[in-house]
């Protein structure tokens, strides 16, 4: 439900109006490295993340072997991504066209819908996949054996249509308004009743359900993982152990830390700005520097963002041996035989970025 920077506009004008005393400064070139910076950088991401997770979804698809658990989860979030990427031509042109919306109002609700479905999905698929790797790492495999792979899936569902019910409204009130002072016709929410009181619910409502909640499940339960991984490689040490399973467990460590880090390095920034929405919209925060910084930092944290659909496929799967075994082997069904003798190399090297023990479901 969150206001997403794809049908914002630039409100000079609207913070001149709460701020009678002072007038908002020009700042026509400041929108214009928008408008041009702006869309190269989304078709950019465009282009790299369709590949990235259609790739994903072609090696998960065609590979003979039964996916694991947490494959079921990351072949979700890799559609969720597409979702999302294949919207982004219509919020570059949009972008170009300096937030005239030139594609009606149907695509105006549906790619709104569908932005807002990717933000929820993502992050709760996220959580699933937390919990897959806490109970993988934390848990016994007996505990873990209770967890099948139809709940999975029936968990999956479940995620897709709670965020289906969060992603209505932006479908319901987004329509295409004409904004004579701007000379446009954009994009833009309109609800029936007091406009400020519903845009705080909605902001309200997207940094709450769509951020908060869910982001400290994942800090929680990564950071739970993490800590059990350290105390079984200080008792493995205290016992002189040794071997690969206390460096692999190592490695699992580090790649849950850069997962976390890296989602919240994607998404915090665009959330405070969300939040900071919140507090201009209430009058909390006044004048013409913070209406153009909120601006601003909802164009360009919005788009670092849904950067994070683009690599996801690098930090969740990329990174794992046994994806890139899979990868390998599908690739060599549509290679001549000798592709997988070349290949031996680059598997052997692989081996030596493993990031989780043999058991883990998530490589």
């Amino acid at each position: 439900m969150t206001e997403t920077p794809l049908l914002n506009i630039p409100s000079s004008n609207q913070s001149e109006n709460q701020s009678n005393s002072t007038v908002c400064p020009d700042l026509d070139d400041w929108w214009d490295i928008v408008y041009y910076v702006g869309p190269k950088y989304i078709n950019t991401v465009c282009v790299i993340g369709m590949l990235g997770n259609v790739f994903v979804l072609f090696t998960y698809s065609l590979h003979k072997g039964p996916l694991k658990k947490a494959e079921i989860y990351l072949m979700n979030l890799a559609v969720a991504d597409l979702i999302f990427l294949m919207c982004l031509p219509f919020w570059a042109e949009n972008i170009s066209n300096e937030f005239n919306w030139p594609f009606g109002r149907f695509l105006c609700r549906s790619i709104s819908a569908s932005i807002t479905l990717n933000m929820y999905t993502s992050i709760y698929l996220l959580v699933a996949v937390s919990v897959d790797r806490h109970l993988t790492f934390v848990h016994t495999l007996d505990r873990r054996e209770m967890w099948s792979k139809s709940m999975t899936k029936g968990i999956c569902l479940l995620i897709w249509f709670f965020c289906i019910l969060l992603s209505i409204p932006a479908f319901v009130f987004r329509t295409v308004k004409d904004f004579p002072q701007w000379n446009i016709s954009a994009c833009t929410l309109d609800f029936p009743g007091p406009a400020i009181s519903w845009e705080i619910a909605e902001n309200l409502v997207g940094n709450v359900v769509g951020f908060l909640l869910p982001s400290t499940a994942i800090i929680f339960l990564n950071f739970s993982t993490i800590r059990s991984l350290q105390k079984t490689a200080k008792e493995r040490r205290a016992l002189g152990a040794k071997g690969c399973k206390s460096h692999k467990g190592t490695k699992a460590t580090r790649l849950i830390i850069t997962v976390v880090l890296m989602f919240l390095f994607c998404w915090t920034p665009h959330h405070f700005f969300v939040f900071l929405d919140i507090l201009y919209h209430a009058e909390v925060i006044k004048s013409c520097f913070w209406g153009e910084l909120i601006n601003f930092g909802e164009q360009f944290s919005y788009m670092l963002a849904m950067t994070n659909s683009c690599i996801n496929p690098v930090i969740y799967v990329f990174v794992g041996k046994y994806f890139r075994q899979k990868a390998l082997e599908v690739l060599s069904q549509f290679i001549p035989c000798g592709f997988p003798l070349r290949w031996v190399s680059f598997k052997e090297m692989s081996s030596n970025f493993n990031m989780f023990p043999v058991k883990s479901s998530l490589t």
